[in-house]
């Protein structure tokens, strides 16, 4: 929790250290009340003196102003800082998301990351608004009444070594016992995030599969789940109320118990004892915000833990020192093998081939065979297992990132667009992309056609994922964002998909134009996606098969030969 401090900054900083100043005004002006009331009590009263109990009333009332605004004051102030230390703790944390390689992300998981950003944050947030004001005022209202209170009388003090050792006994004991169950109480949140964007991204398949019931099934254990831990956790801090409200009240009655035999013995004033009741008031009510705060600390630890875990975490691929620059573009993998964990099985064994700088290569293969981890290797979305990956005959590993990625352009599978407009998600490829270069790469990316016919033209509205958009659409418009860097290294991982024949083959003469002094991936179902290309490598089981022409591998391949049939009929066979 400490280490989040780091956070506070600029404004923030002044607010935190104002903050308390002004609580201590506020807590001494509450403090001053029961001693005023006491002298009203024992010498206004008892001397029938009126000016007196005006004049020391208007004082109670001057005491009670001051500390409205002193109070007030703190509650702005703490406010302010909370929320500025939650925005600094917000920006950090996303930012180091960012950093984070694929290998990373994939172990802190999506559901649980956006709860991190979110709750966790808030934990934090609202953490540090009661810190500033009931933690400070707890323990000085606390320390401060204790003093008052020997003040009036050493003997009824007592009382206190009694009860306040039985009151922290009780709230250590339940919070070292309830700190675990708020640790689970924010894995059921992260379960019940995963399963609700699951749900909600997943709509148009759910409603297709008619498997609403089993999803509603399905969220309803897992909110279940959530509400279980959570009575749980508070349950364990629903005993601190009725035991310490228990322990107050026989505090009370001790005061009056032998305040009142000591008043009779004639050792104290009445005004005496009800100042020291309302100390004692003062004092409990004190230790119950403790109680409450230590509580919220407790949970927002477990926050803090969750937050810093991101934020110490770093990337397994990181730049080297003396990193290098590039100017050649050929590609080279040599004995390269992959998995994703430690746990996993390799998804690629032995992978070994050259490609040359402006080389058009299509990938073939079946479905789960290692086609787009073969490409993620290239831009180090994931870096390799063992063996070496070369770009213009340097490792990648030795690399600047920002350099490779720059110079790589790569379409996923998934056609991911950014809530917007048109415009905005091309520029996404070049952000000082000029209207010129915009229309040149949606004309390439067979995207004009259907953004002209749009009543905004490449103004219009792009929801959030392109959720109005068709999935041609999306495809065409995700390439022609790629397009816009005019990458050296230019990847399509089954990114065509949605389209039909006619504009495919559109595009692929589009993409040899625009890309023709680059060097070309383009991994395909279709064997008219690849069968112009200078070269094609079919892959089987995480390896290389073949690598050759389409003629060749008509010729020598059964797996190409099989596809090929399969997809184009027999007669693709009699230019062998």
């Amino acid at each position: 929790m400490i280490k989040l401090f780091k956070f506070l900054k600029g404004s923030a900083v002044t607010c935190a250290i104002l903050a308390p100043l002004v609580m201590c005004l506020e807590v001494a002006m509450d403090l001053l009340q029961p001693t005023l009331l006491s002298k009203i009590i024992d010498i206004g009263v008892a001397n029938q003196d009126l000016n007196y109990v005006l004049i020391t009333g208007l004082k109670m009332i001057i005491a009670a102003v001051i500390g409205l605004f002193a109070g007030a004051a703190c509650s702005f102030l703490a406010a302010i800082a909370a929320i500025k230390l939650g925005e600094e703790v917000r920006q950090n944390l996303f930012g180091k998301i960012q950093t984070l390689s694929f290998v990373e992300l994939d172990k802190l998981k999506t559901s649980s990351l956006i709860t991190r950003l979110t709750n966790d944050v808030t934990q934090i947030q609202q953490m540090m608004n009661m810190l500033l004001r009931m933690m400070v005022r707890a323990p000085s209202t606390a320390v401060g009444g204790l003093i008052m209170a020997v003040t009036l009388s050493k003997e009824l003090s007592n009382i206190f070594v009694v009860a306040i050792p039985i009151i922290i006994i009780v709230v250590i004991i339940i919070l070292k016992k309830s700190f675990p169950l708020f640790n689970k109480v924010q894995r059921k949140i992260d379960n019940i995030n995963l399963v609700m964007r699951e749900s909600i991204l997943g709509i148009k398949i759910i409603k297709a599969l008619v498997i609403e019931d089993k999803q509603k099934e399905r969220f309803n254990e897992a909110n279940e789940d959530l509400t279980i831990s959570s009575i749980k956790s508070q349950n364990m801090n629903l005993l601190l109320l009725p035991i310490s409200t228990l322990i107050m009240n026989l505090t009370v009655v001790s005061v009056l118990w032998f305040g009142g035999n000591m008043f009779v013995s004639g050792n104290i004033e009445i005004g005496k004892i009800m100042a020291f009741i309302n100390y004692l008031l003062q004092i409990m009510g004190s230790i119950m915000m403790l109680i409450n705060g230590m509580v919220m600390f407790s949970r927002a630890q477990v926050s803090a833990g969750r937050i810093n875990e991101v934020l110490n975490s770093e990337s397994s691929i990181k730049n080297k020192e003396e990193a290098t620059t590039i100017n050649k573009f050929d590609i080279e993998f040599k004995n390269v093998f992959f998995k994703y964990n430690d746990h996993s099985d390799y998804v690629l064994e032995d992978i070994s081939v050259k490609i040359n700088e402006g080389e058009k290569i299509g990938i073939i293969g079946s479905t789960g065979c290692g086609k787009t981890s073969f490409v993620n290797l290239i831009p180090r979305l994931y870096d390799a297992t063992c063996g070496k990956i070369l770009i213009g005959g340097v490792d990648i590993k030795n690399i600047n990132i920002d350099q490779l990625r720059d110079e790589v352009g790569i379409v996923l599978q998934e056609s991911i667009l950014f809530s917007g407009n048109i415009e905005s998600n091309f520029k996404f490829g070049k952000k000082d992309a000029t209207e010129d270069e915009i229309i040149s790469a949606s004309k390439d990316s067979q995207a004009y056609e259907f953004i002209i016919n749009k009543e905004n033209k490449f103004k219009d509205e792009v929801e959030q994922r392109g959720k109005n958009l068709s999935g041609g659409q999306k495809q065409r418009l995700s390439i022609g964002r790629t397009l816009m860097k005019n990458p050296k290294i230019f990847i399509m991982d089954d990114s065509s998909s949605a389209l039909d024949m006619a504009t495919e083959a559109k595009l692929q003469n589009s993409i040899r134009n625009r890309m023709k002094d680059s060097t070309v991936l383009i991994i395909a179902q279709r064997i008219s996606a690849v069968m112009d290309l200078d070269r094609i490598i079919v892959m089987d089981d995480g390896k290389i098969s073949d690598v050759g022409t389409h003629k060749e591998l008509l010729e020598r391949n059964k797996i190409y030969k099989s596809i090929a049939v399969s997809q184009m009929g027999e007669e693709v066979l009699e230019i062998v």
